[in-house]
């Protein structure tokens, strides 16, 4: 998956897993989500495996880091992520001022959040409230926010750090209240390769 959120076959290696439902007809991908539940997911939990592309069962996703994975609107699991599912919920709780959602609250509002019919929505938010973890895109180049700097996003990995700008707006690619739970101080797992 690209921070964008578009399915792409790299060989870049996926940290985490996830799904958006069944997306493929034998091994063609064939359409972009098949409801709002897009979750991350562990590589490894209770021993479970099971082979990519089985008819009927859901897609397997990989990102790079949680922090691709949240870009594309992804939220943690509340099976295999138990502890950072309730990090995230109670993150989203205390930085929009609301009740603890439920998963189905958080689907709905991440999924008007990421897509405008079926469109990729970018989000205009000043540079000076941006916090570790959110990508934006910087001169067509998903780009994340990290440790004071910027550092493009490639199909191999992290490139180059570039100076974080100090005034104006960005084009936000990560949800608004995903950024608010990472402003929040929500810990998002960053490949060591992009500080």
């Amino acid at each position: 998956m690209t921070p964008l959120g578009e399915i792409v076959a790299i060989p870049l290696r996926g940290a985490w897993t996830g799904n958006r439902g069944i997306l493929h007809s034998g091994h063609e991908i064939v359409r972009t989500h098949a409801s709002d539940l897009w979750i991350t997911c562990r590589l490894k939990f209770r021993g479970r495996w099971r082979e990519q592309w089985l008819p009927h069962r859901y897609t397997h996703l990989y990102f790079h880091d949680e922090a691709v994975s949240f870009a594309a609107g992804h939220r943690p699991c509340g099976e295999c992520r138990r502890a950072d599912y309730v990090r995230y919920r109670d993150g989203w709780a205390e930085a929009l001022g609301v009740a603890p959602p439920s998963a189905r609250t958080m689907n709905r509002q991440l999924h008007a959040e990421r897509l405008t019919g079926r469109r990729r929505r970018l989000h205009e938010l000043p540079w000076t409230e941006l916090p570790d973890g959110v990508f934006v895109l910087r001169e067509g180049v998903p780009t994340l926010v990290v440790a004071g700097g910027l550092t493009g996003w490639t199909t191999s990995g992290y490139g180059p750090r570039r100076t974080l700008p100090r005034s104006g707006t960005a084009e936000v690619i990560t949800p608004p209240a995903t950024v608010a739970v990472l402003r929040g101080g929500y810990p998002v797992e960053i490949a060591a390769t992009a500080r």
